[in-house]
């Protein structure tokens, strides 16, 4: 399994959007992509902060979606509700999942 944990930080006010941004997220996702599932958290010391760690099949797969015209079509939308509510850019950690515990 292959993981990305993404970081990025509202800007003021705007943390009531993050459920229709992951919403919208979710209705761009295409069947076989590869995707294991994906959790956005906020810091509770710094809601501004937020963390999305999403995971994959493999690297290869997250790759290939990334490159997935069908996504395309319904990632404006989602660039359009990310530029409203982040501000500043992204830091993208690649990881590479070496064990998983389930409850």
């Amino acid at each position: 399994m292959w993981a990305q944990l993404i970081t990025g930080r509202l800007k003021p006010g705007k943390e009531d959007q993050l459920e229709r941004l992951f919403q919208q997220l979710h209705a761009t996702e295409q069947p076989g992509s590869g995707l294991v599932r994906s959790t956005a958290m906020r810091d509770q010391n710094d809601p501004s902060a937020v963390y999305t760690m999403v995971m994959f099949e493999s690297e290869e797969k997250a790759r290939a979606r990334e490159q997935d015209p069908r996504r395309e079509e319904g990632l404006g939308e989602v660039r359009a509700t990310m530029a409203e509510i982040f501000e500043g850019p992204f830091a993208f950690v690649d990881l590479t999942v070496v064990a998983e515990h389930e409850g």
